[in-house]
């Protein structure tokens, strides 16, 4: 969390860098923010729940049989 906090300080000190007349280049930073928002929090639902993700796919797998479409 601490990464992401950092993060977002630079780029808004960065977004709040830049000239007024340059501010048509576009949402940059804030899309940059959104995909690391992202990936954080893909990394730490995956650290904080993969084993239980991973049991219900194995299960849910493991209940397909070749003999349901009989």
């Amino acid at each position: 969390m601490r990464f992401l906090a950092r993060t977002w300080c630079a780029l808004a000190q960065r977004a709040a860098a830049v000239p007024e007349d340059d501010r048509d280049r576009g949402d940059v930073p804030g899309w940059v923010l959104v995909t690391l928002m992202t990936a954080g929090l893909v990394s730490v639902l995956w650290f904080v729940a993969g084993d239980a993700l991973q049991r219900l796919f194995v299960d849910a797998i493991s209940d397909v049989s070749p003999r349901s479409g009989t």
